[in-house]
């Protein structure tokens, strides 16, 4: 049994990761803000589990990551902790660069601390591991995918806060030798994911009956992965990546974002076809695009797959039904999030 410290573990990926970590009989210290994005309903169903301990605060406070270091001595940190949604840094790109940028380097002072004072196998074995993102790439023509070696071109706030965190990583290892690795994957998509996101936001409502809205043309491309292959690939990368290494993580699987719309529209309408007969499709409204909309990401994994033989469990048709079918079944946990009540979840109200 390994202790893992996880931030951002209440998070859409970080809380995927964490309940995979725990049922695989790792032991879990949770660190999370828990601002908007983190639901402690998403870890109801290990809330009596002594492996997981959840702790609320800031990967910002100092005192307090080093007294989780010092007391729970892990094997590895690994960090979801982000501001993560591109339309919010565009409103406010001032908390992004708290979190993120500055978040991140108080973190890694800590731990480059802690790991100076492991000996032996524990000094040898422990990993800091940074979860990044493809956005820090910028945009790609019709042509390409991003590789681990592709210059970083960040379009939005939140990718250029994203890019700064992860160049504070590989500093801490080339200038430290503080042990770590980073992944950068491509769009998540899957169960528990905050209804602002495109896909959860598409099955909310369309479930409705409500307008759909899309992005300028609907032509954007993204690279889309199911987030139970993203947590595999992460502990994947824990166990075996070469240390000061960056490995990109993809689902292989690139569709217009009105293909993703569509897609979804087809699976609803199987499933709850609107009393009126009309397919969902019809409710598909194209809205004006966002700043600096990114046209394409790819992510080409083979670096990942070809040295530590991961890939993707899902296909996007396989992974959408199963996110779509959960969505369907845990209609409570969207409800509780759309009016807010899961907020009061974490003050016992």
């Amino acid at each position: 049994m390994k202790t893992l410290l996880v931030t951002g573990g209440a998070g859409f990926i970080g809380a995927n990761f964490v309940l995979q970590a725990v049922r695989q009989g790792n032991r879990v210290i949770n660190l999370d803000k828990l601002t908007y994005a983190g639901n402690l309903s998403t870890l109801s169903s290990i809330g009596a589990d002594t492996r997981h301990v959840f702790v609320q605060g800031d990967i910002g406070d100092r005192t307090l990551c080093r007294r989780l270091l010092a007391e729970h001595r892990p094997d590895a940190v690994v960090n979801f902790a982000a501001e993560s949604h591109v339309d919010r840094s565009i409103d406010g790109p001032a908390a992004f660069v708290e979190t993120n940028v500055v978040g991140t380097l108080g973190l890694l002072e800590c731990t480059r601390d802690y790991w100076r004072e492991l000996e032996g196998q524990a000094r040898e074995s422990f990993r800091f591991l940074h979860v990044s993102t493809d956005e820090v790439y910028g945009s790609l023509g019709a042509e390409g995918k991003f590789k681990e070696t592709t210059a970083y071109a960040p379009n939005s706030p939140y990718s250029a806060s994203k890019a700064a965190s992860d160049h504070l990583v590989r500093a801490f290892h080339h200038t430290y030798g503080l042990p770590t690795v980073t992944t950068n994957c491509s769009n998540n998509y899957g169960p528990y994911q905050f209804p602002e996101k495109l896909i959860p936001l598409i099955i909310q409502k369309a479930l409705a009956g409500e307008p759909l809205p899309v992005y300028g043309d609907g032509l954007n491309i993204r690279d889309w992965l199911y987030v139970g292959d993203h947590c595999s690939a992460i502990q994947r990368v824990l166990e075996a990546g070469r240390i000061g290494e960056t490995y990109n993580v993809g689902g292989n699987a690139e569709r217009e974002n009105i293909t993703v719309v569509k897609t979804i529209c087809a699976l609803i309408d199987t499933r709850r076809p609107l009393a009126s007969g009309h397919e969902r499709e019809s409710l598909i409204t194209f809205v004006k695009d966002r700043p600096g909309h990114d046209r394409r990401y790819a992510i080409d994994s083979s670096k990942l797959q070809d040295e530590l033989g991961w890939r993707p469990s899902q296909t996007f048709e396989s992974g959408i039904e199963l996110t779509v079918d959960w969505y369907l079944s845990n209609h409570s946990w969207t409800d509780r999030v759309l009016d807010g009540s899961y907020r009061m979840e974490r003050l016992g109200v």
